[in-house]
């Protein structure tokens, strides 16, 4: 039987851990924690890259375009997310909650280009090292960042026109506690099997590829590493890519386990998963990348060196 369409309303209501008050505040605290550190953390890597010479390389500028993407990721759902915790009112407009579920989809089509991307910047870097200057140039690292935003955008605006246009009938309620566009998918009142096919197109062609071309990179990285005579030259080797490697397997951990899982009537577990890889996971690149890296601990030292210099005067 064909439910009401209530398109004309306007808004959606989120519905996030209402079911569980106590939960719900401790989940708004912790969320405002990590994305005060998402936000500093990630400016900081920004910042030193921007001030720093030593880290004017084509890994840097990367890093720096991945904390810049976290940043926008995490804004765009995190401040109204924290607001609907703290409020009675849990609504979000109609065309905010495409915006939300269309940059989220983007950021995410991003990220999986741009990790890609740096897998290949550490390929060259260990595997050709003397022609790692000429390869990874300038003009050609800009076009790499140009071309995974243009990649991600494009993919997430067809998945965002698919699902505009549906109707959305009965309740107008989203068990979720943002737009994510499975959640949202569950609302509508006629055959999704066109979503169902571009998301899966979506996944192989651009989540899977991207992966793929990650593990060939470190295939050829490892041989690479395996054939150094020295131990301190292979761990100088690996060091520079073990920063890389976490952040790829966080990622693209909790994404596979989000989407290749069996589904389930309950969404308790799905939101705390979605939590993780949406929030917690921006979280720990920076740290991941400060904490592993000692190119990044110096060029943070020489800057607060030069603050206390400049305060001294």
């Amino acid at each position: 039987m064909e439910g009401v369409n209530w398109t004309s309303r306007k808004e959606f209501v989120l519905l996030g851990f209402s079911d569980y008050p106590k939960t719900e505040m401790l989940i708004f605290i912790l969320c405002l924690v990590m994305y005060m550190v998402i936000l500093m953390g990630n400016s900081i890597i920004i910042v030193l890259t921007l001030l720093n010479s030593h880290l004017h390389t084509p890994m840097y500028f990367f890093l720096s375009s991945l904390s810049f993407l976290d940043i926008c990721f995490t804004s765009s759902f995190i401040p109204k997310m924290l607001t609907n915790f703290s409020s009675e009112t849990k609504t979000i407009s109609f065309y905010g909650c495409m915006i939300q579920m269309y940059i989220s989809l983007a950021m995410g089509s991003t990220e999986c280009v741009l990790l890609a991307t740096m897998a290949f910047d550490r390929y060259v870097a260990i595997c050709n090292p003397l022609r790692y200057p000429v390869i990874m140039n300038k003009r050609l690292c800009v076009q790499l960042v140009v071309i995974s935003w243009v990649v991600g955008f494009l993919d997430s605006a067809l998945e965002t026109a698919l699902a505009i246009g549906l109707p959305f009938c009965g309740e107008n309620i989203i068990n979720h506690f943002v737009c994510e566009i499975l959640a949202l998918l569950k609302l509508v009142c006629v055959d999704i099997s066109l979503n169902e096919i571009v998301l899966l197109i979506d996944s192989i062609t651009l989540g899977f590829s991207a992966l793929l071309l990650i593990i060939i990179s470190y295939i050829f990285i490892l041989s690479a590493i395996l054939r150094i005579n020295s131990a301190e030259g292979r761990k100088k080797a690996f060091s520079t890519c073990s920063s890389h490697l976490t952040v790829v397997t966080v990622f693209y951990g909790t994404i596979l386990f989000m989407y290749m899982k069996p589904r389930s009537k309950s969404s308790i577990a799905d939101k705390f998963i979605t939590l993780f890889y949406s929030v917690v996971t921006p979280m720990l690149n920076p740290i991941i990348y400060s904490l592993r890296n000692k190119e990044v601990n110096a060029a943070m030292r020489n800057v607060l060196k030069r603050l206390a210099f400049m305060r001294g005067l």
